[in-house]
């Protein structure tokens, strides 16, 4: 009660500080526009013309007509026994400029910076008084009375003080006035609404530490841990526990340490930044605070026992760092200059050395994630199972390939990975709306018949996946002056963005499969490879080499190529 107390109080501090600007805004305005009124009626006043019984004009105003009813008696007494004066008046025309009056005449004079001096002459009815004086009748503002003798308004013209009329201050005109409150109560909204933002946040964020970009424990050179590199420290934490990374501690710590430098990549989930920490380059992934799941699911599968290895993307920390306004979702993995398979091979060919050291590492990684390593207690105890579960990565592609700096490959982007679960012999489908890459996925996937509930039949996509990264490899490579222009799969069958329906057409219908070049015959490289392509490639998935197969056969690929070049 006293929490939802105080933050009542709060909201309504916008509330009341609105309230105090528009008073301090408009009352001046408003003070101003009613003295200007005033002053105007004094001197000028909106003036009626208006007969009374004998026929005399004189002016009168709207609110003097108001004052009518409460003249004195003694006014009304005086009246019927005062002699009528004569008065010269400049608006008399049917009466010769005559106006007659029981009351007095009077003369103003003013100056007008067109006209110059100009006079007015009008007779004063003695019902306007209020105590016996005549409201106009003030030299000081220009307004002179006589009841003397007759027309003695027309020979003291001379002599009366004048106000000039340009220089009366005017009255804030009414449009003036409706834009200035307009304008002040939209400023006073925005006000309000800025107030009452800031005000929520500090109420949702109270009691949490804000974590900026710069916040750290300690400066990004010093070390937190004994150890002079990240790779010491995982070294140091996870031998012999089997573990795939570091102690949420550590990560948190390292994670906080990081200087963000600039951009190296996009996608749905969020941005890819290249990062420092303790002089060493680090990429971070950071998801948008919508994809919580996606991040939550990658720093589950990469936390793994045992997953670590050297063609697997290096998982150092995952982190939520809160900057007041939104959530950060970090993930921090190794650096690789060389960026993915995928945009390697658009800048740059390779040759039969490097393309076979490149796949070998891939079927290397691909065969350690598939793999089911058995732990300490071994199948026999289920609960208390230690070893790594077989894992199937569902989108594998070049573009989620890493070329390291030696020229072999790392395998990252686990965000759709399934497990399988030992316990209860079942798969671990994340719960995400995310789906593989169509263009590489396999005939089993696109007609919708991979049986879901065996993570073999998700080894054997992975396996269809590597086939067509294995060809984009091969067009790269450089024999005897000749290769390919890096192309996608099926890239002359589909659009830059093909469907599910495009896809299952070229591939479980038509069955087509991407086009080996001829001259990859001339090459006895090419040419084994070209075979272990087409061996990825069955439609039938249970025919499909298995990665652990596919490693063995590219080694010994390689070693026959090193023994040739060699020779």
């Amino acid at each position: 009660m006293r929490l939802a107390s105080r933050s009542l109080n709060r909201s309504l501090i916008p509330t009341g500080l609105c309230l105090i600007f528009l008073v301090v805004l408009v009352f001046p305005f408003r003070l101003e526009a009613s003295t200007l009124r005033r002053h105007e009626r004094e001197i000028n006043g909106t003036l009626s013309n208006r007969k009374i019984d004998d026929g005399t004009i004189f002016p009168i105003q709207e609110s003097e007509a108001q004052v009518v009813p409460q003249a004195s008696t003694k006014a009304n007494e005086r009246n019927e026994t005062r002699r009528k004066l004569k008065c010269h008046c400049d608006i008399c025309k049917d009466t010769n400029n005559v106006c007659e009056t029981t009351g007095y005449c009077f003369t103003s004079k003013s100056i007008d910076k067109v006209k110059g001096e100009v006079f007015q002459y009008r007779c004063l009815p003695e019902h306007t008084f209020i105590l016996d004086r005549a409201i106009h009748c003030d030299d000081k503002i220009g307004f002179y009375c006589c009841d003397s003798y007759d027309f003695c308004n027309r020979d003291i013209s001379k002599n009366i003080t004048s106000i000039p009329i340009a220089e009366v201050p005017r009255p804030v005109s009414s449009w003036g006035f409706i834009v200035l409150l307009v304008s002040a109560s939209i400023a006073c909204l925005c006000i309000m609404g800025l107030l009452a933002t800031f005000f929520q946040r500090r109420l949702k964020n109270q009691g949490s530490r804000q974590i900026l970009p710069e916040d750290s424990l300690c400066g990004p050179n010093v070390p937190i841990l004994p150890g002079k590199s990240i790779r010491d420290l995982i070294e140091m934490t996870t031998s012999g526990s089997g573990s795939a990374g570091l102690p949420l501690l550590q990560q948190r710590s390292i994670a906080r340490q990081i200087q963000l430098i600039d951009v190296i990549g996009k996608g749905r989930f969020g941005e890819v930044w290249r990062g420092k920490w303790r002089g060493e380059m680090v990429a971070v992934k950071i998801f948008s605070s919508r994809e919580e799941s996606s991040w939550f699911r990658e720093a589950e599968i990469y936390q793994t026992k045992m997953l670590r290895h050297e063609n697997i993307l290096g998982f150092i920390a995952a982190d939520n760092k809160d900057n007041g306004t939104w959530t950060q979702l970090w993930l921090v993995t190794d650096y690789h200059e060389h960026g993915s398979l995928y945009d390697y091979l658009n800048m740059r060919i390779v040759d039969v050395k490097t393309m076979m050291g490149m796949a070998l590492s891939i079927a290397t990684g691909l065969a350690h994630m598939h793999m089911e390593i058995l732990g300490t207690h071994g199948k026999m105890n289920v609960d208390d199972y230690m070893g790594k579960p077989g894992i199937a990565h569902r989108d594998l592609k070049s573009k989620n390939i890493l070329v390291k700096s030696n020229l072999t490959c790392a395998i990252g982007d686990l965000g759709l990975a399934v497990r399988h679960n030992v316990k209860n012999d079942s798969v671990d489908i994340p719960s995400t709306d995310r789906v593989g890459t169509k263009r590489y996925m396999a005939p089993e996937v696109l007609d919708d018949t991979i049986d879901i509930t065996q993570l073999d039949a998700f080894k054997r996509a992975d396996v269809y996946a590597f086939g067509l990264i294995l060809w984009e490899l091969a067009r790269r490579c450089d024999i005897g002056g000749k290769y390919d222009d890096y192309q996608l799969p099926f890239y002359d069958v589909v659009q830059p963005d093909p469907t599910i329906e495009e896809m299952r057409k070229v591939v479980c219908v038509d069955r087509q499969r991407p086009v080996i070049p001829n001259r990859w015959d001339s090459s006895d490289t090419l040419r084994s490879v070209s075979k272990v392509m087409k061996e990825c490639w069955y439609s039938n998935p249970s025919s499909r080499l298995t990665a652990l197969r596919i490693k063995k056969t590219l080694d010994n690929i390689r070693n026959d190529t090193i023994n040739i070049i060699n020779a």
